[in-house]
């Protein structure tokens, strides 16, 4: 086994939104993409008090890529002009589809503005080829029970939305999304096939990658660049939660313009005028 080791950093900036704590650690100052990872907020975590006005997130459009939404914390209401419509608790994931056009809102439900609480979301931007960027558009909710715990290794632990034979939500393009915890002083190879794109992000805590002597540490709220190889050595020592994915880089032409990505100019330039149209 050829491992992977440390390539670059890339902290997070601080960009927040209204009164929610945001960081994005891509795209950022020399990471534009993590190709087929487009895009990602963490936001959180932080407590919100009785009477709030919940998230921000009203009604919007995307086009050209999915989006996959990790509750950590709090609860998220989904809504969209497919159909598609939940609240997902702490634990789950919303997995959107955009594919040929959706707009969908992501606020608060009535109960969290109602008493508060402690929220933290990360949410992924996924890109998709050009072959399925005009797919049809879905959405698929995920309760915490429905996501496998798998023990890699003594104190680490992965709950994979997708890309294993037991997560619940079968990828158009291959994709594997986790959230891995490790525990104070444990270690583990995390799964990573040579030739894949790999999304490495310490949520909480510092993550060590490589071995004690040869290795480097990943702090917190800081995302990963990896070299090649077909597995990643991780540890912690006061323990960590990574969000961890691989995935077939696509490496086509991108054009990104607000919410929509695309693959020319004038693709983008049809979805603005279809979103205006009300075509989503």
């Amino acid at each position: 086994m050829t491992t992977r080791s440390l390539a670059s950093l890339h902290r997070a900036t601080r960009d927040d939104i209204d009164t929610l704590v945001t960081r994005r650690p891509v795209p950022g100052a020399g990471l534009q993409q993590v190709d087929p990872f487009l895009f990602l907020n963490h936001h959180g975590p932080q407590t919100y008090p009785p009477g709030n006005r919940g998230l921000p997130f009203g009604p919007h459009p995307h086009r050209g890529f999915e989006t996959v939404t990790f509750i950590l914390e709090g609860s998220l209401a989904h809504h969209d002009t497919g159909g598609g419509e939940s609240i997902v608790e702490a634990g789950g994931v919303q997995w959107m589809t955009a594919g040929s056009g959706l707009t969908h809102a992501e606020l608060s439900p009535e109960e969290f503005k109602r008493d508060g609480g402690p929220l933290e979301i990360l949410q992924l931007w996924v890109n998709l080829p050009a072959r399925l960027k005009m797919t049809a558009p879905a959405y698929t909710p995920v309760t915490q029970a429905e996501i496998p715990l798998a023990d890699l290794a003594p104190g680490v632990t992965m709950r994979a939305v997708s890309g294993t034979d037991d997560a619940p939500v079968e990828s158009l393009t291959g994709v594997m999304l986790a959230t891995v915890e490790i525990a104070p002083g444990s270690s583990a190879t995390l799964p990573a096939p040579q030739g894949r794109s790999v999304l490495f992000y310490t949520v909480r805590g510092t993550a060590r990658i490589g071995g004690e002597s040869d290795g480097a540490d990943v702090p917190e709220h800081t995302l990963a660049r990896l070299t090649d190889g077909d597995g990643v050595p991780v540890s912690s020592r006061d323990g960590c939660l990574l969000l961890y994915g691989h995935a077939d880089p696509i490496g086509e032409p991108m054009v990104a313009h607000g919410p929509f990505v695309m693959n020319t100019r004038e693709e983008i330039m049809q979805a603005i005028r279809d979103h205006q149209a009300g075509k989503f």
